[in-house]
């Protein structure tokens, strides 16, 4: 995928491969491939590409983005027939698709999880957002009233739209991420066209994350991870799977919203949080400023468009666009807002209409209220407040209206970084510096809180963002560069759902000055910030400090050997059905898993297994086209289950209930 061609409409994508001829596919991934390396020039609304020393290729973007077939023009004997029409769609990046269904109801707020109870819709009188200060939310409590809508049921194109969703998914699997070429990722963007206009957002927001993951993946993207990929993999099966018979609240959550409205909420006296960048792989990139009221309801400030690295770093320093404030994301996280005429999404984001009026007030320190109070919950209820919301919900797809300007859906769809959450993932801990661990990704942060061994990782690699340096930096506190172990934090993580307490770190208490706060994917800590070292003249045991702790990972004796089904569900969605069906050690894999009463995971482990290596054969003995759907449908037992069960050991690592298992 080249970041220097515009966008791509998935369904001009699908139209040009389809558009080929069986020759032309089979070469369509080395035209892609040779595409990569060409030279790429911009003028004004049209992008030129080099085919070759005669041949340019010109994709017209009015607004940014190709949005017809015929925007893409090429210079060859053989055009429009040509392959490089479709190669250069394939290696553009996918653009935002459009709504084209005006018409489609509101889903409630807070789409359930796809792998949780639904939830029943929040009643009128309950605010828009959500206390942190408490436990639990009031609208997961009420009990849905007498005036709800009668059930609605999927429509037969919707039903269509799952089915090609399905077949589209299940295709990608059993080939993996090395097998998925440029025309399964076509067959897939098609189907997420399909979905779309269909009024199935949530589903094809999903399919086009799959794309991008397939091409991040065969370009040897260093941002690529597997486990997003088998993520949005799992997500598009499992919703295409639930959608045709679901009805009511559970529809429209699985459906999803494209855009989401936006409520009065009168005045507001807002305190800076932190703010955090977002990036993402689908080429949107900005900040968002966190912000709360005296009552601990969570707000945020949304500054996200097309961009990449530069304007993730870059956008902290722009103002906010709320009101004729003149304050920056930067200065808003460490000052407060006072809000008139404020308007305010299902997930705290705040509207930017003609009539919301802001003006800069007094910040409050982290260990002043209001924002004490978020502090003030015990980490096993935060913790059980985060695993019970959407953990699910497309990380680089959610999308919110009204940021721009005018009134509430009148901005164009965006990214948020709250996923579509009203940050219940967020977790307000105070930690003591321990140590260090090296795993496969990077050194993490060991961090004791409450008496827990506590893993703090980086939210972003990318080396233009700082979080990687400064969590090496506070790494220097835990090893006594300063004042060796024992160095007292005041913490802002996402939780991150592992067998073990683990979390991404995105703001923490400046360590000279607890009263201020480093937002640590904005701001570049130094050596300064840290405190002074010790010496023999001040500290006369100094020398005899105990040495922080440095870990090797390792899985513990009494440990749930989960990670033996997971490793099958990567592998699967890495090198397809083939790579399971290879013979191997799965039985004594299996009997493993039954030996720690993980008896499901076995029987799981053993279908996998089993459906990959199932080949039938014609009278002739030839051997027939295996069969996907069977295939997909034992993968996607095994990855909703190993998804459950890391939750649950999640919980049990933090000391937390399980809402998500209790629920069901």
């Amino acid at each position: 995928m080249s970041p220097l061609l515009p966008p791509v409409d998935p369904s001009v994508t699908a139209q040009l491969v389809a558009a080929l001829t069986p020759r032309l596919r089979k070469r369509l991934d080395a035209g892609v491939a040779k595409l990569a390396g060409r030279p790429v020039a911009r003028d004004g609304d049209i992008v030129r590409l080099a085919v070759d020393d005669d041949t340019d290729l010109e994709l017209h973007a009015p607004d940014g983005v190709v949005t017809t077939a015929e925007a893409i023009r090429c210079g060859c004997l053989l055009a429009p027939d040509c392959l490089h029409r479709a190669a250069a769609a394939s290696a553009a990046p996918v653009a935002e698709m459009p709504d084209p269904v005006a018409d489609v109801p509101d889903p409630v707020a807070g789409e359930p999880s796809l792998t949780e109870a639904p939830r029943t819709a929040p009643p009128t009188s309950v605010p828009v957002t959500t206390s942190l200060a408490t436990a639990g939310s009031a609208a997961d409590d009420a009990p849905a009233g007498a005036g709800d809508p009668a059930p609605e049921s999927a429509t037969p194109a919707q039903r269509t739209a799952a089915v090609a969703l399905h077949d589209a998914a299940a295709a990608v699997l059993e080939a993996g991420a090395e097998g998925a070429g440029a025309v399964l990722q076509a067959e897939l963007l098609r189907a997420a066209h399909t979905a779309r206009l269909a009024g199935l957002p949530r589903a094809a927001g999903r399919a086009v994350a799959v794309v991008t993951a397939l091409r991040a993946a065969r370009d040897a993207d260093p941002a690529y991870r597997l486990g997003d990929l088998t993520t949005a993999l799992r997500d598009v099966l499992l919703l295409a799977h639930r959608l045709p018979e679901a009805a009511g609240p559970e529809l429209a959550g699985l459906r999803g919203r494209v855009r989401q409205p936006y409520t009065p909420d009168g005045s507001l006296r807002l305190y800076g949080l932190f703010a955090e960048p977002v990036l993402t792989s689908t080429g949107y990139a900005g900040t968002v400023t966190w912000t709360a009221d005296a009552a601990g309801r969570l707000y945020t400030v949304p500054d996200v468009a097309p961009g990449g690295a530069e304007r993730a770093a870059g956008s902290a320093d722009r103002a906010v666009r709320i009101g004729d404030t003149s304050l920056t994301h930067r200065e808003l996280s460490r000052a407060g807002l006072a809000v008139s005429g404020a308007t305010v999404s299902p997930t705290g984001r705040l509207g930017a209409g003609s009539g919301v009026r802001a003006v800069r007030a007094p910040g409050a320190s982290w260990h002043a209220e209001p924002l004490d109070r978020l502090w003030a919950v015990p980490v096993a209820e935060q913790v059980a407040r985060a695993l019970a919301s959407d953990l699910d919900v497309p990380k680089e797809r959610a999308t919110d209206s009204g940021g721009e300007a005018g009134e509430a859906g009148d901005g164009s769809d965006q990214p948020t970084a709250q996923d579509g959450r009203d940050g219940r993932d967020l977790l307000f801990l105070d930690v003591t510096l321990i140590g260090t661990v090296r795993e496969a990704a990077g050194e993490c942060l060991l961090a004791d809180c409450d008496g827990l061994t506590v893993r703090l990782a980086a939210a972003h690699d990318d080396p233009a963002l700082p979080d990687r340096e400064n969590l090496r930096l506070l790494a220097l506190l835990a090893h006594g560069r300063a004042r060796g172990p024992g160095t007292r934090l005041r913490v802002v993580a996402r939780l991150t759902p592992a067998p073990l307490p683990r979390a991404v770190l995105l703001a923490a208490s400046r360590p000279t000055a607890p009263d201020t706060h480093v937002d640590l994917g904005l701001d570049r800590l130094r050596r300064a910030d840290l405190p002074a070292e010790p010496t023999a003249d001040t500290s006369g045991d100094a020398g005899s400090a105990r040495p922080a702790l440095t870990v090797q990972p390792t899985t513990a004796p009494g440990e749930a050997p989960v990670h033996l089904l997971r490793r099958r569900v990567h592998q699967a969605a890495s090198g397809g059905r083939r790579v399971l069906a290879f013979p191997g050690s799965k039985e004594s894999e299996a009997a493993r898993l039954r030996r720690y009463g993980l008896g499901t995971a076995g029987e799981l482990l053993t279908a996998l297994h089993a459906t990959a290596a199932e080949r039938a054969r014609d009278p002739f003995g030839r051997l027939l086209p295996a069969d996907t759907g069977r295939f997909a449908t034992a993968w996607l037992g095994a990855a909703v289950y190993t998804e459950e069960v890391d939750r649950a050991l999640c919980a049990a690592s933090w000391g937390a209930s399980s809402p998500g298992l209790d629920s069901r």
